[in-house]
């Protein structure tokens, strides 16, 4: 028989395991997943498709997916990366250079959730696999909404987000792999905005003619038309159809004098090659989008010179036609980031100037 003392004791333990707090929503590693099943990834971003995941290199690729249960897998195959994971739009702990191999998300709540993973470092050494998503027996994919909106962000190492959450502008290449997070660049910054879904085809050090200081390596529009930068696989996707394209050249093809045995004679020659160039690339751009507007900025650095050349660019593309190009003087950074780059109060304001522009084009509405 149960005295009152151990009937009182036991409605004392019920009563507080009703209220206890739920085990907090937390990423693990996950040596011996159970049963699994794939979960398809709606990928915003150029991908290669492998097995079932996806190798990509282009900056500022996420991964998004919706299911009904309590717990989901990922897995993340060799190389370094940097992983922001977020389930129903609240971001856990970031993944630093993970060790490969399988993750589970717990603690989850019964019911329908998201859950998105952002690759925010810079891969330009080569590709990164993202092994894909899974569910465990008894949890159900749902169907993920994609978004209607779509923006391009086009350039070099200011549209990568290279070094723009570090605290000093002194950083040796490691500290300027770990301080660069692409979803706090101007592009993800202006896409929040207006809930779109964006791209960003950017890589540090590329110019439109002229890499940094006149290294080697393709320049940004050698290297757009592919998937990765080994050149095999052309992007032919035909769902992507921004209406605005955000491009941001001329820095590096600037920045730095001439030196002996380059191509350019001078600096006219220079600035002959790089108007014509980038105007044979815009019009390509618009050849493939003829319903995107095109959004043409630069800061006010090389003295002025970057700034120039583009109200030149944007001259020429009037010239011959295109009516939907503008151009954006963006003056007045604090280049606080690594090696005088942008910091992320500089990304704001550049996202404040194109959100001005893309409002004004479209009154009352979104991208």
């Amino acid at each position: 028989m149960r005295t009152p003392i151990a009937m009182a004791l036991a409605s004392a333990l019920i009563a507080g395991a009703a209220h206890a707090a739920p085990a907090p929503v937390a990423i693990v590693a996950a040596p011996s997943p159970p049963s699994l099943h794939a979960l398809p990834a709606s990928v915003s971003g150029r991908v290669s498709p492998e097995g079932a995941g996806y190798r990509y290199q282009w900056p500022g690729i996420y991964f998004e997916a919706a299911f009904e249960g309590r717990e989901l897998y990922f897995k993340v195959e060799p190389g370094e990366v940097i992983l922001h994971v977020l389930v129903d739009s609240a971001r856990l702990e970031d993944m630093v250079k993970p060790a490969p191999g399988w993750y589970r998300i717990g603690g989850l709540a019964p019911g329908a959730h998201t859950v998105r993973i952002e690759s925010v470092s810079e891969n330009q050494s080569g590709p990164r696999l993202f092994g894909g998503f899974a569910l465990p027996d008894g949890a159900q994919p749902l169907p993920m909404a994609r978004r209607t909106r779509q923006i391009e962000f086009i350039g070099d190492s200011h549209t990568v987000g290279y070094g723009n959450i570090s605290p000093t502008r002194d950083c040796n290449q490691d500290q300027v792999w770990a301080q660069t997070d692409n979803s706090q660049g101007y592009g993800a910054l202006t896409a929040r905005r207006y809930n779109a879904d964006y791209r960003v085809h950017a890589i540090s050090g590329r110019g439109v003619v002229r890499n940094f200081d006149g290294g080697a390596g393709d320049t940004l529009p050698a290297a757009y038309p592919y998937v990765l930068f080994d050149h095999a696989q052309r992007d032919t996707a035909a769902a992507w159809q921004p209406k605005w394209i955000v491009i941001s050249l001329g820095t590096n093809d600037f920045s730095t004098a001439l030196h002996p045995g380059e191509k350019w004679a001078s600096r006219e020659a220079l600035h002959a090659d790089y108007e014509a160039a980038y105007v044979e690339f815009v019009l390509g751009l618009r050849a493939r989008n003829p319903q995107a507007r095109f959004i043409l900025w630069a800061t006010d650095g090389a003295n002025g010179e970057i700034q120039a050349e583009l109200k030149t660019v944007v001259a020429r593309l009037k010239a011959a036609g295109e009516s939907r190009v503008a151009f954006i003087p963006v003056n007045g950074l604090t280049f606080t980031g690594c090696h005088w780059h942008p910091s992320v109060a500089d990304d704001k304001t550049i996202a404040d100037a194109l959100t001005g522009i893309i409002d004004a084009a479209d009154p009352g509405t979104n991208p």
